[in-house]
């Protein structure tokens, strides 16, 4: 939409930059200007000015300067257009049409606007009414309360064929509206336009101004045909070029909220409930070039978070083919696979924040993704299958448009080939340009580095020769750590942290610790579903008389084969496979009573301090959600700091077991 220089000036004139200004900022009169607070950045001593005379406000503490329309565009995170737009509604100004087209144009969808949010509101009011019970009782069991149905204007849809349409016609729609709104069916071969959506429960899909623009309808029942059925294209909606939950998400992402982009409607909402307001899905399809370029409007690195079974990886590869072209310098994605067998909804209601928090922090970057898929269940025994790797590594890089971008991604994709693949005692390498030997001598044969005389590939560093996983058996196997614990390799990740799995074994090592501790023990907020398995699973063991034998190594051994007895085995290793690290002397066997005691505290404490901020946290990103004030901004950055002041406390554990014949660190 273009704007007049006159329709700019006048909505200049209408509106002073303090009254503008003073709706985020409080602010006082100093002279001929006005001081507050930076909106931009926590502060004691205020250093923002504002200046009606001269129509700016200018921020000492950033730099930052401008309008009336950049002060919206800075604090709200909207487009140039946008912010005319809101500031005109604030001044009671009618936008200018530029030709009489767009203004009939304009003036439609307005009325289909109004058509929709009737829609919406007859969709909530049945939801609450004694006809949706039903939708009700499924929303209760997906673990979505009174309170977030509200927030995210959740309805039903009853099951009668024109129950929608009647309760329209008589607040004044036509037939016409609703069918091109996408409310009902109608066409030339359906005499009576019906309810598009019956016996469904409905999620308002909102444009990036919050106004509903479109439905998605979740059947209640398991023989139709679509279980998920949504609006079609209108004058309204274009589901590639929307995301739901965009206009929340992007206020959200404005003010620091990490985007996170998942499958579906629950999805979402599971992942703001979690505390992650900056959670988007896309509407139905697969991610579209629009809506990638949304993503990047909202944030430069947005992370795509699906689901850790093969159909969630396919999504993944499809996204990042879609990025590759479409990079620029600071413009990438990040993935991040759950557990399988699991969706953002289901790790929500079982870990809580902590879990996705877990899952997010063990996220990719896009070119591991693409290195992941090229080399998966590959083997690489002749040149020629190396030659073939080599030429499809080159023609993705080759597809990314961005000139500096695709430099960069040749050479870290030739570095991944030389490592993975470098000839013995050669310089050059695949990652370089092709085999190379040294001058005055003979070609030698191709064999990755730490290869045995059998010239079967072993990693570098010693370690012996193996398959890993998602790789097919053979020389010449692409293997990295990386790779080999990477949830593409594993088809899941174990999501179970090093605290929570250094808890568990010391409970396993010293099944003593719960004389004292059982309560404490039964009480701890684990967040993986297999930490609470196995905890469950200790204490049914410890009930089981392994603590009365006098000698702490029978009692581990006892607790152990209780625990394989049950079929935990799996999950014991799982439990080893996280600690990363053997510093924590007093969890392993054989430590001294008083080392185990003193670092099964510490772990205690952090444990349950670790929580409750995180808890403290959500509740902070919640209040500012809701309300963008220098107090809960204040709030949040208090909290944040001591979370990471928390985790620096966290290798303080790893000091105990002295009495264990250990050296104290000093940290």
């Amino acid at each position: 939409m273009r704007f007049t220089p006159q329709f700019l000036d006048e909505l200049r004139a209408r509106l002073p930059v303090s009254e503008v200004v003073g709706r985020r900022v409080k602010l006082k009169k100093a002279g001929r200007e006005f001081k507050g607070l930076s909106p931009f950045q926590q502060e004691k001593t205020p250093s923002f000015t504002v200046n009606d005379q001269k129509q700016f406000y200018h921020d000492f503490s950033t730099g930052k300067h401008g309008n009336i329309f950049d002060f919206v565009m800075e604090t709200e995170g909207v487009s140039f257009p946008e912010a005319v737009e809101r500031l005109a509604g604030m001044a009671g100004m009618a936008l200018p049409a530029a030709t009489p087209d767009a203004a009939r144009h304009e003036q439609r969808r307005k009325t289909l606007h109004d058509v929709m949010e009737l829609a919406a509101k007859f969709f909530a009011d049945t939801l609450a009414s004694r006809n949706g019970a039903k939708a009700r009782g499924y929303l209760g069991d997906r673990g979505i309360s009174p309170a977030t149905q509200l927030q995210f204007r959740l309805g039903y849809a009853p099951g009668e064929r024109f129950a929608l349409k009647e309760y329209l016609g008589a607040q004044g729609i036509s037939t016409e509206d609703m069918v091109e709104a996408g409310l009902l069916v109608g066409g030339d071969d359906i005499p009576v336009p019906y309810d598009r959506f019956r016996d469904r429960v409905m999620f308002p899909i909102a444009d990036a101004r919050g106004r509903v623009i479109a439905f998605g309808g979740r059947a209640l029942e398991k023989d139709v045909p679509a279980k998920y059925l949504n609006s079609p294209e209108t004058p309204l909606f274009h589901k590639g070029d929307n995301l739901y939950n965009l206009a929340t998400a992007r206020q959200a992402t404005h003010n620091g909220a990490p985007l996170i982009v998942v499958e579906g409607y629950v999805d979402v909402i599971a992942m703001v409930t979690a505390g992650f307001a900056g959670a988007v899905a896309p509407l139905g399809t697969a991610l579209t070039e629009n809506q990638l370029a949304l993503l990047w409007k909202m944030a430069d690195e947005p992370l795509l978070c699906f689901d850790g079974d093969r159909a969630g990886q396919k999504a993944a590869y499809r996204a990042a083919d879609l990025a590759m072209p479409n990079l620029l310098p600071g413009k990438s994605l990040r993935f991040a696979l759950l557990p399988e067998g699991q969706d953002p909804d289901d790790l929500a209601r079982t870990g809580g924040r902590v879990a996705i928090e877990e899952v997010i922090g063990a996220a990719r970057g896009l070119a591991d993704m693409i290195w992941s898929r090229e080399i998966e269940g590959g083997t690489f025994a002749t040149p020629e299958r190396r030659a073939a790797l080599e030429a499809r590594i080159n023609e993705l890089s080759n597809g990314i448009r961005d000139e500096v971008v695709r430099r960069y991604y040749r050479q870290d994709l030739a570095e991944r080939l030389q490592r993975t693949f470098a000839p013995d005692g050669a310089r050059g390498g695949y990652g370089r340009g092709g085999f190379q030997t040294r001058r005055g001598e003979s070609p030698r044969g191709f064999a990755p580095r730490g290869a045995g005389p059998a010239g079967r590939f072993a990693p570098r560093g010693g370690r012996p020769p193996g398959i890993v996983s998602g790789i097919a058996p053979g020389p010449y196997q692409a293997a990295s750590p990386q790779l080999a614990t990477s949830p593409i390799m594993r088809g899941q990740r174990s999501a179970m942290s090093r605290r929570e799995a250094l808890i568990l074994q010391s409970l396993i090592n010293h099944p003593w610790l719960l004389h004292d501790h059982l309560e404490e023990v039964a009480a701890l907020e684990l967040a993986h579903p297999e930490a609470n398995k196995l905890r469950a699973g200790i204490i049914a063991a410890f009930a089981n008389d392994h603590h009365h034998s006098p000698d702490v190594e029978e009692q581990a051994e006892k607790m152990r084969a209780d625990l394989e007895a049950r079929g935990l085995g799996e999950v014991l290793q799982r439990v080893e496979r996280a600690i990363t690290t053997a510093a924590v002397w007093a969890a392993m066997p054989g430590a001294a009573r008083e080392d185990v005691l003193a670092t099964w505290q510490q772990l205690v404490v952090l444990h349950q301090k670790t929580h409750a901020l995180l808890r403290e946290r959500k509740d902070a990103e919640l209040a500012l959600a809701e309300e963008t004030s220098e107090a809960n901004l204040a709030w949040l950055k208090d909290v944040s700091a001591r979370l990471d002041s928390l985790d620096g406390t966290e290798a303080l554990i790893e000091g105990f077991g002295e009495l264990s014949g250990r050296f104290r660190k000093s940290v």
